[in-house]
């Protein structure tokens, strides 16, 4: 599914049902692109092959792995468990040029349900080089579901993962700021309002501005020059401590992010 502003095709929207097992199977955006057509978004990168555009992902749902990879096991480490589930669309309410609605579940290895989620995007024109996107989200529990990262489950270094993640296109990261914050070390972790990402891809330089962290949530931040290696973005959910859906109850957000050239 394409969506286009002013007449240009600025993303693409995947059913995810291609992507493996393993891999964390998921709707996501790829490429999201400027208005000028620059590609600011990676998706299945060798580094982290479960990384997919700009997505929601969670590692730790009630014990089931819905970003893809192998797992943070407590005194463990990264270890490989058949606790993989997916994320599935269950249809439209709204679709077009514009933006969607969409029904999904997320659902455990085994298949079952932990959460159902209503989830919307809209691409809007601002000026001659920007464009806003939206994404939002409803999820509700019928049972209650408990959010966690590797970082609850013991993991050090404020690899507090998982939420709304962007893994952003491989280039050059001219700047990362958060208010008066800059910089990978500084940034991680933090709950400014907005994040600014300065990069270049392909040759040409970019800015995305995110804002829209939910109550708790916090900025989880990588660049390619960091320790870990690869570029991307999360508002994160469970950065420090789980976070838990109560049964019937719903948790909401929006990431909203201004590309521009």
């Amino acid at each position: 599914m394409e969506f286009r502003v002013a007449g240009r095709v600025v993303a693409e929207y995947h059913s995810g049902a291609e992507i493996e097992p393993t891999l964390g199977p998921r709707p996501y955006l790829h490429p999201i692109r400027t208005l000028a057509g620059t590609v600011v978004t990676d998706a299945v990168p060798e580094d982290h092959r479960w990384h997919l555009g700009l997505s929601l992902a969670v590692q730790d749902v009630n014990r089931n792995n819905l970003w893809g990879g192998r797992t943070y096991v407590r005194d463990q480490g990264y270890t490989w468990l058949d606790d993989h589930g997916s994320i599935t669309g269950e249809g439209f309410d709204e679709v077009g040029t514009g933006g969607f609605a969409q029904r999904l579940a997320w659902r455990a290895a085994d298949g079952k349900v932990l959460l159902s989620e209503r989830r919307t995007m809209t691409a809007t024109y601002l000026d001659e080089r920007s464009w806003l996107l939206e994404l939002g989200w409803w999820l509700t529990a019928k049972r209650t579901v408990t959010l966690g990262s590797p970082a609850t489950n013991g993991r050090p270094g404020g690899a507090g993962y998982g939420g709304c993640f962007w893994r952003v296109a491989p280039g050059a990261n001219l700047g990362l700021s958060a208010g008066e914050l800059a910089g990978e070390e500084q940034v991680n972790g933090s709950a400014e309002p907005e994040l600014v990402w300065r990069g270049e891809s392909g040759g040409a330089a970019y800015t995305l501005r995110f804002s829209g962290l939910g109550d708790g949530d916090r900025w989880f931040v990588r660049t390619s020059e960091g320790s870990t290696g690869y570029p991307g973005v999360c508002a994160a959910w469970a950065y420090e401590h789980p976070r838990t859906i109560a049964a019937g109850e719903t948790r909401t957000g929006t990431l909203r992010v201004r590309i521009s050239d």
